[in-house]
């Protein structure tokens, strides 16, 4: 995810596996101005602007043909009719066809041979019936406790199957203040830890292929840039 606190830039994070990117898109809206300048925000804004971001991660996928990434945009803070059809346009025009539409279900393999390389989710429903391009909104639910994440994946898992749907669920790592207090030692790292083994286990009992309850891609991020975490650490087979 971009906009959480991490040293590491787009294509660093590109390299690292990251493959799936949740965009949460802002207007700064300050006031006697007429910036139309988008960033990504998440309680602060990025630095970096959209455009940049965006345009850095095109060049990547341009050097790298056979990756394909999964951009989930979404809460768009402030942002008028016009910026959104202006983000719409920049998206489009950049990728092109690279994009992959939402029409039929994705194979690997024939998105290689189409060139497609990114999928798009926009969170909202006047664009998606404008742009036939874009997919619909990957519902996203967050947990405290990892039991309580892996519980909602089963349920999504039983209830709808994996054929042609997207969705994400993430563990909210800020912990409450007792806990920080009684806990000065206790790092990020040690936390995410605690609670990403939980995870792996779960996904090394998941199974690929046809089937609707079969799991075919997996996306972490927050494991990856904090933990150092690497796919070919795994035993073959549980990536």
């Amino acid at each position: 995810c971009i906009v959480r606190p991490c040293a590491w830039c787009i294509p660093d994070q590109l390299d690292a596996g990251i493959r799936f990117f949740d965009l949460r898109i802002a207007h700064k809206n300050i006031k006697n101005t007429h910036n139309d300048t988008l960033y990504f925000a998440h309680a602060i804004y990025t630095l970096q602007t959209v455009k940049e971001a965006l345009s850095t991660m095109a060049v990547w996928l341009e050097q790298h043909q056979k990756e394909v990434v999964i951009l989930s945009c979404s809460h768009f803070y402030l942002l008028t009719d016009s910026e959104h059809q202006a983000l719409v346009c920049y998206i489009t025009q950049l990728f092109k066809d690279k994009l992959c539409p939402p029409q039929e279900t994705p194979y690997l393999s024939q998105c290689w041979d189409l060139g497609q390389q990114v999928i798009i989710s926009f969170d909202d429903e006047t664009i998606l019936h404008q742009h036939k391009e874009l997919w619909s909104k990957i519902p996203y639910w967050y947990a405290l406790y990892p039991k309580e994440i892996i519980s909602y994946l089963e349920e999504r898992q039983k209830a709808q199957g994996r054929a042609a749907h997207f969705f994400t669920s993430g563990l909210n790592l800020t912990e409450d203040t007792a806990v920080v207090v009684c806990n000065p030692c206790l790092t990020m790292r040690k936390l995410t830890m605690k609670s990403f083994s939980l995870l792996l286990d779960w996904v090394e009992k998941q199974t690929p292929g046809p089937d609707l309850t079969a799991v075919n891609i997996i996306c972490g991020s927050e494991p990856l840039c904090l933990c150092g975490y690497r796919a070919e650490d795994r035993e073959p087979g549980t990536e």
